[in-house]
């Protein structure tokens, strides 16, 4: 199979479950701000040379796919989608995070005593890349999820902590280069 299907040669394209939508659909809007987040997330990992970072880049980027995938179905279709053995975006992953970023806290001098400016090292750049794409994904899907009562709340949870994440992971990157 090509990846040329020329299905979106007129602006549609289509969820999970094949329904047909406008590319500026906001739900494709969401999902498409999730996957340049992954993307930046695939920098940043690519750049780093800590197995710690690369690690928790990499449970992060495997996150995304299953917010994506959240996203990416229409509530008619989410019945279908847990039945199809896909997951749903979860507590427990928000809680994951929340955890790494509790221990990484316990060093206190990952907290600079003036405003941040991104670019100490790549890594800590590709980070903070990472993170301002984070919270732009949250604020798009924020906006799109206003009126949908059905929506999961723990996405718009995970977004937030995850940018929490990658500015200390960001902070962490600075301090191990400083170290050596």
């Amino acid at each position: 199979m090509s990846i040329v299907t020329k299905t979106g040669d007129k602006g549609e394209t289509s969820l999970m479950y094949g329904r047909r939508v406008s590319k500026a659909d906001p739900r494709v809007d969401a999902y498409g701000c999730v996957d340049e987040l992954t993307a930046a997330l695939g920098l940043a990992r690519s750049i780093s040379n800590e197995n710690f970072l690369s690690d928790q880049i990499l449970a992060a980027q495997k996150d995304l796919i299953v917010v994506m995938g959240e996203l990416a179905t229409t509530p008619q279709d989410r019945e279908r989608y847990i039945k199809d053995d896909f997951h749903l975006t979860s507590a427990a992953m928000v809680d994951r995070i929340t955890a790494v970023i509790v221990d990484l806290e316990k060093d206190k001098s990952l907290y600079p005593k003036d405003w941040v400016i991104p670019g100490e090292t790549t890594t800590s750049a590709a980070l903070d890349f990472a993170r301002a794409t984070c919270r732009r994904a949250e604020r798009h899907i924020a906006g799109f999820t206003g009126d949908d009562k059905d929506f999961n709340p723990e996405i718009l949870r995970y977004l937030n902590r995850l940018s929490d994440l990658l500015w200390v992971l960001a902070r962490y990157a600075e301090r191990r280069s400083r170290a050596k």
